[in-house]
């Protein structure tokens, strides 16, 4: 199992080497456009293999696609990152051009990869990729939903004062500040509806704590997250790879599905060997439809700026 991480930042860095420490992969290979910086990368978490326990094989490369090849699963983590203040949608003019540049490459080398969109703004990339690539739509996926119910489930958590193994909870709708939609009627501690040990209000205020929870952490690092966003793809990556058939909530290509069509958005998938397996339709109630909806034409709003 190959899996090249384009990106050698922070996130691109951090989803190496999750993904080097599940030790499902034989190869990881990190390509970067800056001299040396990818090598470097993959050098540093090579020499942490022995005290972490893992047989992964990282390799590093400056912009040589020829070392991705036969890749199974390709993360796209290269763009430039949000600063404090900067929407997830002003990214959309620079990023747009590295992405379609980048997935082209890959293609190239790897006709049959299965694609992970990270950048931003996520569900707009993850689009432009299936209007670029002509790849199946069940081979090309954007991770946000799955980063953010791992915040939501974070900030459940918080609210319970409960363990977080405890808790159980999903985001789906777009991957942005306004467009996301925690589903807090359906989140559960051990099976038992949290609506059961949280009022109205406090829960309000974990779903608009989640909503913003990429901009709470840009603005106290200077930067965009990078930890969360790793263990994210990593747990995608292995779903792939180990054909687990995990459901995940991730941008996907919607063909009726929701009453959405021609759109990439956060839905709940079951994801195994060939991507995405199944797209699963759970019942909204009028309220959630209407903010679904809503976010969708936020996300339409956002690929209307795409030059496609």
């Amino acid at each position: 199992m190959k899996v090249t991480v384009v990106g050698a930042g922070a996130v691109g860095a951090s989803c190496a080497e999750y993904i080097a420490i599940k030790d499902f992969a034989s190869e990881v290979v990190i390509l970067d456009i800056k001299e040396g910086f990818a090598e470097g990368k993959a050098m540093d978490l090579m020499q942490t293999a022995s005290l972490n326990g893992f047989d992964t094989k990282i390799t590093g490369t400056t912009g040589d696609y020829s070392k991705t090849a036969d890749s199974d699963i390709a993360v796209i983590t290269s763009g430039i990152p949000r600063k404090p203040g900067m929407t997830r949608e002003e990214l959309i003019g620079i990023n747009a051009g590295i992405v379609k540049d980048v997935s082209s490459n890959l293609i190239k080398h790897s006709p049959n990869v299965t694609i992970i969109v990270v950048s931003n703004p996520m569900d707009t990339m993850t689009y432009l990729v299936h209007k670029t690539t002509g790849l199946p739509k069940n081979r090309i996926i954007g991770m946000g939903g799955a980063l953010d119910s791992a915040r939501f489930k974070y900030r459940l958590a918080e609210a319970l004062e409960a363990p977080i193994s405890d808790v159980d909870g999903m985001v789906i709708g777009g991957h942005s500040d306004t467009g996301m939609l925690p589903l807090t009627r359906l989140a559960t501690r051990n099976s038992v509806p949290v609506t059961e040990f949280l009022s109205e209000d406090r829960l309000e205020q974990v779903k608009e704590d989640t909503k913003v929870g990429g901009a709470t952490l840009t603005k106290l690092l200077g930067t965009s997250a990078w930890y969360a966003p790793g263990a994210a793809v990593s747990g995608l990556v292995q779903a792939i790879a180990c054909d687990q058939k995990k459901m995940f909530p991730c941008s996907t290509l919607l063909d009726g599905e929701y009453g959405l069509s021609d759109i990439c958005i956060g839905a709940p998938v079951i994801l195994g060997k060939d991507g995405i397996e199944k797209i699963v339709e759970i019942e909204l109630s009028d309220a959630e439809k209407a903010k679904l909806q809503e976010s969708a034409e936020g996300v339409r709003k956002t690929n209307g700026l795409l030059e496609l």
